[in-house]
């Protein structure tokens, strides 16, 4: 069975984007800031790297989603993901311009 979506016009998807760890500000406070493609921000990395200690470190490759470290994946799969991004063409620029 398929479901129809009510909604009309585009459909838009929130993405996760690969960042690499480039330092850890606070592990008490979960505060880590990434690069994603040349861009850097802080972000929340508690669901990556738990309350007794960090299970990740500098150098790590993360999956992003509104602030937050979902999951921790390899640097194959992260650049693999960042190409196929990167030829989304302007959907993924404007996904950058929102990230900054």
């Amino acid at each position: 069975m398929r479901l129809k979506s009510q909604r009309k016009g585009p459909f838009f998807m929130c993405l996760g984007i690969p960042g690499q760890l480039v330092e850890i500000i606070d592990l008490a406070e979960h505060r880590a800031i990434v690069d994603v493609d040349g861009v850097r921000r802080e972000i929340n990395i508690r669901l990556v790297a738990g309350d007794t200690g960090s299970t990740v470190e500098v150098g790590d490759w993360v999956l992003i989603h509104v602030g937050f470290a979902m999951s921790k994946i390899g640097e194959q799969e992260a650049a693999e993901t960042l190409q196929y991004m990167r030829g989304l063409g302007d959907v993924y620029e404007q996904e950058m311009t929102d990230f900054k």
